[in-house]
């Protein structure tokens, strides 16, 4: 089965979409429908699927697990070339959906929406399961290589360290929750969480910045049917945008901005991964530079 112009759908042994590493300078000739195929996921959250895409920046993982009447397990892509999934990795999780639960070698966690599950290198069975086949899980995962095991740990949005950043005047009042970082929950080199926009605010990231010792990737979701958000990435000095909508996933390679305005508030996931898990390692790129 096939989804889309950017088929990234998986059952079983099928293969994973690949996603390779775009330079700056290639980039700044690419076309809009060029843009989308080399930074825009937009095929996740088939029902009944699950559906994984590996980009190439840090090896990076991103995918998404909906069960409906039957639970569904974790595949092992032949493009891993492991025994499982998790052999040498760890995964991130947060569910954007009805109720769920992931059971992983046994051990079983229930999952409310935003709830968010690291799963430790090393483990070997995750299963997905949906409290409500007729309001579903949506289990959206990032996943990179791990160099150590730490324990699979679920926390809630009420145990997530929280920021209030923005002000109302510059429409861009918002709620970061972290949950994977150095103060959170411990992991190898993932750092995971969510953005949740206050109404009345439209802009993320602002001013934004580049990390040029990580790669990030952006969940856009709880957009209204109608509603979109224009992403801005790029060189500080050469922006572009892309347009996208609900639960589509936006990579954001370490040379680029990423950042956005929307035609409503919204919420968005992020996770990174690259050479440190300092949430504050970052390089700032002030709006008079932007082009």
């Amino acid at each position: 089965m096939i989804l889309g112009p950017n088929p990234i759908l998986i059952c079983s042994d099928a293969p994973m979409k690949i996603i390779h590493d775009t330079d700056p300078g290639s980039y700044e000739t690419m076309t809009t429908e060029s843009l989308r195929r080399s930074f825009l996921v937009a095929d996740l959250f088939a029902t009944n699927q699950v559906a994984l895409a590996y980009w190439m920046s840090e090896r990076t993982v991103v995918g998404s697990v909906v069960p409906t009447d039957s639970p569904l397990s974790l595949p092992c892509p032949p493009e891993l070339a492991a025994s499982y999934f998790a052999e040498r990795r760890e995964i991130g999780i947060i569910n954007i959906g009805g109720a769920g639960r992931i059971e992983v070698d046994g051990r079983v966690f229930d999952l409310g929406k935003l709830d968010c599950l690291y799963v430790g290198r090393g483990s070997r069975d995750v299963v997905f399961a949906s409290a409500n086949p007729s309001r579903p899980a949506q289990f959206y995962l990032v996943s990179h290589p791990g160099h150590a095991a730490y324990p699979s740990i679920l926390a809630t949005p009420s145990e997530a360290e929280k920021a209030e950043l923005g002000t109302q005047a510059e429409a861009n009042q918002r709620t970061i929750h972290r949950y994977i970082h150095l103060g959170g929950i411990k992991s190898c080199q993932l750092v995971m969480g969510f953005t949740a926009l206050k109404p009345g605010s439209v802009w993320n990231t602002m001013p934004p910045h580049t990390h040029l010792r990580r790669n990030e990737v952006y969940l856009y979701f709880d957009l209204p049917s109608d509603g979109a958000v224009f992403h801005f990435m790029g060189r500080p000095e050469a922006t572009r945008s892309i347009v996208v909508h609900d639960r589509c996933v936006v990579l954001a390679p370490p040379w680029s901005v990423h950042c956005a305005a929307g035609t409503a508030n919204y919420s968005f996931i992020w996770a990174m991964g690259g050479e440190n898990q300092v949430f504050a390692d970052m390089d700032a790129a002030p709006l008079r530079r932007l082009r």
